[in-house]
């Protein structure tokens, strides 16, 4: 069953909820879609809305602010696109999507092709990584549907390449992971220079005090469109965890690669441990690839489409890439390293299990990382069963070959370092009072 729940007013959210009960007949037909992409989406497969789509596109195609909460996988993408497209049919302007990352950039763009292409609907993907001549080019061929990064958009709101005075709608999507990644204050920039008339659209899995602070200064009266609590976990999601060692990682791995057909997703947390892993995994016989922001768009887009057609039996990614990942068949989510965010676990597992299928997430956690197993098990508002270690295979420590500039770049990016409070006013070290401060680069 789904929630409407709002309006949200500046001074928080209104507890009166409008509840919707699925009807009888479920399908885009009766939701306000034009004829012309109702024959669109019945081409393209998409014959049965999803709860967040038959939610938000009423609401949207009447012109409403929306807050949209939905578990990650359920369609989001096309619940805020496919009325988008209809209205920029119909009418002058143009729409901005604002997004954390490369891939749900291009994620994006595809689903607004299939929708969008038979209407003459144009895009343009602003994001680092790419030409800055040729985003100049297809700006200034006057796109319906701007797709952008906050920083790169920036950059070019900055040298007036681009102004957002033509905008009619701006969506906010995986509006959490901006927020966690350091964009509030560039999202706060870009919504002030938009137009005051427009239309804000937010999605999310998760909410926040950030969520509802741009809600209450950014957004007109928004409805609340929850079709599950933030936090959730599609139900058929299997989760699992085995307690162990670190040195055991690698070989539990390797077992669970031997035991499972199918295409598996492993999530470390840093740069150089997916490096690391995919090296071990090829030596093994395997054929795997890695995602980080080391790599170029050009690596990181070949290797999504390998993942897709099977020519890479398993990625290996860090939490950046978590969210751009929308592949349909993986088996397994494997948790290499828990994430530093307990909200990432719930964004890294909802990569399997998608749209109602069924799935898999097994992690791995050392015996000190009792405290970061129990902030996700509140999370996600139940115990993750612990499973007993099987019987590991040996395995034979494998000489990786790791350029030495990026192996002693994530040394320094991760050694501890004093900070500032550690010393007096006379800039020596204060031996009774240490405090360190940890620095990680970003992944």
């Amino acid at each position: 069953m789904c929630h409407i729940k709002g309006p949200l007013q500046k001074s928080g959210y209104n507890n009166k909820n409008m509840t919707h009960s699925k009807p009888a007949s479920f399908t885009f037909d009766n939701l306000g879609i034009d004829p012309r992409i109702l024959l669109i989406l019945k081409k393209n497969a998409f014959l049965s809305p999803t709860p967040i789509q038959y939610q938000c596109i009423p609401q949207i195609l009447n012109g409403k602010d929306i807050v949209g909460i939905a578990q990650t996988g359920t369609g989001k993408t096309l619940a805020f696109a496919l009325p988008i497209i209809q209205a920029l049919e119909k009418n002058k302007g143009q729409a901005l999507i604002l997004v954390p990352t490369r891939e749900l950039a291009i994620q994006a763009d595809e689903m607004i092709y299939k929708i969008g292409r038979n209407l003459e609907i144009r895009t343009a993907i602003i994001i680092g990584g790419t030409s800055m001549d040729r985003q100049i080019r297809d700006i200034r061929r006057n796109p319906h549907i701007i797709i952008a990064t906050p920083g790169r958009l920036l950059d070019h709101l900055k040298r007036k390449i681009f102004d957002l005075r033509n905008i009619k709608t701006v969506v906010l999507d995986e509006a959490d992971r901006m927020f966690d990644i350091g964009f509030l204050p560039d999202i706060k920039h870009i919504l002030s220079m938009a137009p005051v008339n427009r239309q804000t659209l937010l999605f999310s899995a998760t909410i926040s005090p950030a969520i509802a602070n741009i809600a209450s200064n950014f957004m007109k009266t928004p409805v609340r469109i929850e079709v599950a609590p933030s936090g959730t976990v599609a139900s058929g999601v299997k989760q699992e965890l085995f307690i162990l060692r670190k040195e055991e990682k690698i070989s539990l791995l390797k077992k669970i690669l031997e035991d499972n057909p199918g295409t598996i997703l492993v999530f470390s947390r840093t740069k150089y441990g997916t490096k690391k892993i995919a090296k071990s995994l090829i030596a093994m016989g395997y054929s795997a690839s890695e995602i980080h922001s080391d790599r170029s768009l050009f690596q990181r887009k070949e290797a999504m489409a390998g993942f897709k057609s099977g020519k890479y039996r398993v990625l290996i990614a860090t939490d950046i890439a978590a969210r751009g990942i929308d592949v349909s068949h993986i088996s397994i989510v494997v948790n290499f390293d828990l994430p530093d965010n307990s909200e990432d676990y719930v964004h890294r597992i909802g990569r399997t299990g998608r749209a109602g299928s069924i799935g898999r997430a097994i992690s791995f956690a050392t015996s000190n990382q009792r405290n970061s197993i129990r902030q996700i098990e509140r999370l996600i508002k139940k115990p993750i069963s612990v499973s007993a270690l099987p019987k590991l295979p040996k395995f034979e420590n494998i000489a990786i070959d790791i350029p030495y500039s990026d192996k002693k770049k994530e040394e320094r990016n991760n050694k501890r370092t004093f900070s500032y409070n550690n010393r007096n006013r006379y800039g020596k070290q204060n031996k009774n009072k240490r405090h360190f401060s940890y620095g990680r680069g970003r992944n």
